[in-house]
């Protein structure tokens, strides 16, 4: 099976290889990556006509995009993992880089290895599964359900774990028709290993990203967990024992249950999506000493801790340049472009999700920084799931810029159906100037003078 036919391609791991590895090309990422630049037009044309649709429709189109990359159950023993570390390497221009790093997906991560012209290997990928039968809001269905698919994924594949995720708050559009099977490298890939063989410069560094974040699971295997819920607008313990908001949105989509029957959890693991596993450190170790690179541990709580951090060292690059650092972009979840970041000259935020959490992250950010202009992308999911903020709680944060503050391609009265906004968030942002000259890249001693103690990157 060819790798790209297995992954993912809607997931924040592959978006966001396909934004670095752009970059590192010198390249921007029209379309998030999914249609040639010449097609963005006619593409944002069609999405906007899917935007008018009446919410039934639109959300049934979406639901039918998703599951068109999802896998038969009966071919996931197809799956190879080196192969997709392979084509995950493929991704990157064929150069020595001083910096790699590997590990959990992050968006400010990926400004940060922008900066540093490095590439980013991810440690986990999204293989959908195809899956009929199951009620999305019963989740010990879709537990059973997924266990013979799991069997044949992880016998074909030792190298991994397998953390079935099933979320019907944000993703209730996309689990209609199919699993979750979110998979994390327990040993190094061979391909993984040759890349820092053949591409880290002498003396470089492995900078491993780690985010600590934990989720409630259920042990279906050794090397096999079950989650239910995730990161978002939701708290770990409405999936589990319910609550008003849960009872409100089961009402909302006509759902004939006032609560969630969850698998009883009975450990923590990493968050299915965001979260890093550890054991991948032993073989990381043991090829630092094989091949005579330095490795260096960045840690933290939560997919969001290094966004300000991020931005900050931004603002002290260009103040560094003699640029100004009075503009704002914001980003969401795969929405990225990190190549107009540095031409527009503006400092990148990012947010996971649209939730009232990352909401709070902004605004907690603006509290104590001013600026000219501020660009927001919202990521459309095409659901009004629990703990979404609202399109007029994001105006209020970007009515706070001095000058200009918009919402970047967003269609405000399609949101969070406004599957356009896609597509126009990028082509509003190419029209920004002035546009500056990018710049050559830090380098790590760089980095940890403008971190300070804010996030530490371990020897």
């Amino acid at each position: 099976m060819r790798p790209a036919r297995a992954a993912a391609s809607f997931d924040s791991a592959t978006g966001m290889l396909r934004a670095l590895s752009r970059f590192l090309a010198g390249q921007d990422i029209p379309a998030i990556g999914q249609a040639p630049r010449a097609l963005e037009p006619v593409l944002g044309a069609a999405l906007a006509g899917v935007n008018r649709l009446p919410a039934r429709w639109a959300d049934r189109l979406y639901a039918i995009s998703g599951v068109s990359e999802a896998l038969p159950p009966g071919r996931l023993d197809e799956v190879d993992s080196d192969r997709l570390a392979a084509w995950i390497v493929d991704h990157y221009p064929k150069r020595r880089y001083p910096v790699v790093f590997i590990g959990s997906s992050n968006g400010a991560l990926v400004h940060l290895a922008a900066a540093l012209g490095a590439p980013w290997l991810p440690q986990t990928l999204l293989v959908p599964v195809r899956r009929r039968g199951v009620d999305r809001d019963d989740p010990r269905g879709e537990l059973e359900a997924g266990k013979a698919p799991a069997a044949r994924l992880l016998a074909a594949n030792p190298d991994l774990v397998l953390h079935h995720m099933h979320d019907p708050n944000q993703d209730r559009l996309m689990i209609a028709g199919m699993s979750y099977f979110r998979v994390k490298w327990r040993r190094l890939p061979e391909a993984y290993r040759r890349f820092l063989r053949d591409h880290l410069t002498a003396g470089g560094a492995v900078v491993t990203v780690e985010c600590d974040l934990p989720w409630p699971v259920t042990r279906v295997g050794p090397r096999h967990v079950f989650q239910f819920g995730a990161l978002g607008g939701a708290s770990a313990a409405e999936y589990h024992s319910g609550g008003p908001r849960v009872a409100d949105l089961l009402h909302r989509y006509g759902a004939r249950r006032s609560t969630w029957r969850p698998p009883e959890p009975d450990e923590q693991a990493p968050e299915a999506e965001w979260g890093f596993e550890p054991e991948l450190l032993t073989d990381l170790r043991e090829a630092a000493h094989q091949h005579r690179f330095s490795l260096r541990r960045m840690r933290f709580d939560h997919p969001e801790r290094l966004s300000p951090v991020v931005a900050d060292l931004h603002r002290t690059w260009y103040v560094q340049r003699g640029l100004p650092v009075d503009r704002l972009l914001v980003e969401s979840f795969l929405l990225l472009e990190p190549w107009w970041a540095l031409r527009t000259g503006s400092v990148p935020f990012w947010m996971a999700f649209n939730t009232e959490g990352s909401h709070r992250a902004l605004r907690d950010f603006l509290d104590t920084r001013d600026f000219e202009e501020i660009r927001l992308m919202l990521f459309s999911h095409g659901t009004e799931s629990i703990g979404l903020a609202g399109i007029d709680d994001w105006q209020q944060l970007v009515d706070r810029a001095g000058i200009c503050g918009e919402l970047l391609g967003v269609d405000p009265r399609a949101f969070p159906r406004d599957f356009a906004g896609l597509v126009r968030a990028h082509r509003e942002l190419s029209r920004v100037r002035p546009c500056w000259q990018l710049p050559p890249p830090l380098t790590l001693s760089d980095v940890d003078a403008m971190l300070g103690d804010r996030i530490r990157i371990e020897r």
